[in-house]
């Protein structure tokens, strides 16, 4: 197996099973002395069965030994780390990486499906695989010190998905580990020009991404979907120093690589950076007056996932959506129109329509043939259901969970999904190797006779989808 396919294994076959545990009311001393004996570095606290914290030797230097208290008093309980950072022993490496990475922590507990222990894993055991790998783009990433290392690292994530693409990695594991980079990517931006440029920013707003880069499922042609929420009472010098840095930011990240949007959404415009409540208001205008492009717009925003800085601020514009529309479905019936206007180009005996003008002549939009109605079908459903964390198959995955669709549905959905992703995907890859622009255009012709069967399968999936949804959503009441 490739080094790098190495990162879409499971943790549990590199976590570490045997693991020291102790209890929240053992003596610290007799804790400190089981790992000088073992010669360990951790101990993993149980609750009963289950993991509730960790105790460290960075625990016992810099909350007993620095402050100067006396170990024979204390506790485990009194020093360990809680809550817990876990990871499932069925998630895959590169997650265990991502979460470690994001944490700045260095090993992880691995629970079972009951979130009893399982194991731990450590950046060690990631460190034994090869360096030309996703751990290691991840370490670059964190450690450039420039705009310009940023762009050569911008690159090397395009590099690796060419290299990955083709060698059996799971289509959802491949977007998640694009997301994922990316992510790490704008995170050490932010860092670096808030130490340069910027010292004197506020922490209290949130910088968010919408769209495909919101639901972490991004390919190769994803450009800036982003904005910019600060709390209500900022003062207005650092409300301009919000706006200075927006346009630092934005200007940086195009000069990576990561192309402008070209519908303005990008935090740099004054009508996607707001506070609170001025973002609520804006809210309030898209839901109560659902005309396409609002629907359009909100259906984007909606996707919104704060990637760096206060949560709590998408929390709150989350909660204020869902109130609005627990009141009022006409948004999210027009919502679900809209994604039943986008029909899959089928004709008489399954053949598939290509585009017959234009540059893109003989051709097929697989996003606008079918990509298109799946994310947004069940981003309405979600919507309805107040559950939008994740991507579309966490959002799946949650619809059958709560019975709204039926698990065979939900696994042909998701086959179909899949399908058409992977298919733009190996298309931009295919256009990449060729020195084109990647888009989201596939020639028939590029496709084997089995892929095209598939993909008039998926495509017919799509429309039962469609009819699902016009069903769930009573699409028959709306006047036009």
């Amino acid at each position: 197996m490739a080094e790098e396919n190495q990162f879409f294994r499971p943790v549990r076959d590199f976590c570490q099973r045997q693991v020291m545990t102790c209890s929240a009311g053992d003596s610290l001393v007799s804790a400190v002395a089981v790992m000088r004996e073992r010669n360990i570095s951790s101990m993993v606290v149980l609750g009963g069965d289950m993991p509730e914290g960790i105790f460290t030797d960075r625990d016992l230097r810099n909350k007993v030994v620095a402050p100067g208290r006396s170990p024979v008093e204390l506790t485990v309980g009194d020093v360990m780390h809680s809550p817990l950072a876990t990871i499932g022993e069925d998630d895959m490496l590169y997650e265990a990486l991502y979460r470690m990475s994001r944490l700045k922590i260095h090993r992880l507990v691995v629970v079972d499906e009951q979130g009893a222990l399982a194991g731990i894993i450590t950046d060690t055991d990631i460190l034994r695989l090869q360096a030309h790998s996703p751990h290691q783009l991840v370490l670059d990433i964190e450690k450039a010190a420039s705009v310009e290392d940023l762009r050569a690292l911008h690159i090397r994530i395009q590099n690796l998905v060419l290299h990955l693409s083709g060698t059996g990695v799971p289509i959802r594991d491949m977007v998640k580990l694009i997301a994922h980079l990316n992510d790490q990517v704008l995170i050490r931006l932010i860092a670096l020009l808030r130490a340069e440029r910027h010292a004197g920013l506020t922490d209290d707003f949130a910088f968010v991404v919408m769209g495909s880069e919101g639901r972490g499922e991004q390919t190769l042609t994803t450009d800036q979907d982003n904005a910019i929420i600060y709390a209500d009472d900022l003062p207005a010098a650092d409300v301009a120093r919000l706006e200075a840095f927006s346009h630092d930011l934005i200007g940086a990240l195009i000069s990576i690589g990561v192309p402008a949007c070209k519908g303005g959404i990008m935090a740099r415009n004054p009508e996607w950076r707001r506070s609170l409540s001025g973002w609520k208001t804006e809210l309030n205008r898209w839901l109560t007056t659902p005309k396409p492009e609002n629907v359009m717009t909100g259906s984007m925003f909606m996707d919104l996932r704060a990637l760096y800085g206060r949560d709590d601020l998408v929390r709150s514009l989350r909660e204020h959506a869902f109130t609005m529309l627990s009141t009022d479905q006409g948004f999210l019936m027009r919502m679900a129109q809209n994604m039943t206007n986008f029909r899959p180009p089928l004709g008489w005996f399954g053949k598939i329509k290509l585009e017959k003008n234009g540059p893109h002549r003989g051709k097929l939009d697989i996003k606008k043939a079918g990509i298109f109605a799946i994310t947004d079908g069940v981003k309405a459903l979600a919507m309805e259901a107040r559950r939008l964390e994740g991507s579309t198959h966490d959002r799946i995955e949650m619809l059958v969970e709560t019975q709204v669709m039926n698990p065979q549905d939900a696994r042909n959905l998701i086959a179909s999904f899949d399908f058409l992703v992977a298919t733009r995907l190996r298309g931009q890859v295919d256009a990449l190797r060729a020195g084109a622009e990647p888009s989201n255009y596939v020639a028939l012709e590029s496709l084997n006779t089995m892929q095209q069967g598939e993909l008039r399968l998926a495509l017919e999936q799509v429309a039962r989808f469609q009819d699902f949804i016009k069903h769930h959503f009573r699409l028959h009441l709306l006047r036009n």
